[in-house]
């Protein structure tokens, strides 16, 4: 008798601090967000708690200023908004590429998503918005 199960590419579960960023502001004013909302999130260092069980997860990412939270299927369509930054919606899948997962995002904004790898001990995250790249770096507590 064979068993069929999913073999995950990487386990990103744990709590991950905030190292830096490159060109958060620039990926922010990709999203359409104003001057003062893109000043005030630059300075903030957030923390990302994740959590994966077979192909469903979470993301929480929380910080002073704002908190934010996302549950997925890999491969399944959902719905996200952020009442936030941004006060769109839009339609997000999110599937691995090798030991990356991909996200893309289909709304309002062209080129939208982002993807996480780790290289090391360190959480990599990669957001793209319109012809916007921001990197940040997250360690893992």
């Amino acid at each position: 008798m064979c068993c069929l199960f999913a073999i995950v590419p990487v386990d990103f579960s744990g709590t991950w601090n905030f190292v830096s960023s490159d060109n958060f502001e620039g990926y922010m004013w990709g999203l359409g967000i104003y001057f003062a909302m893109r000043k005030i999130a630059k300075l903030l260092k957030p923390k990302k708690v994740i959590e994966q069980d077979g192909d469903s997860s979470s993301i929480h990412t929380t910080s002073t200023f704002q908190n934010y939270f996302v549950q997925f299927k890999i491969g399944e369509e959902f719905e996200e908004d952020n009442k936030g930054l941004d006060n769109w919606r839009w339609k997000s899948v999110v599937t691995w590429d090798g030991d990356k997962l991909v996200c893309v995002q289909k709304g309002e904004k062209k080129n939208r998503g982002w993807s996480h790898w780790i290289e090391g001990d360190g959480l990599y995250l990669e957001l793209r918005c319109e012809d916007q790249v921001s990197r940040q770096v997250f360690k893992k507590e």
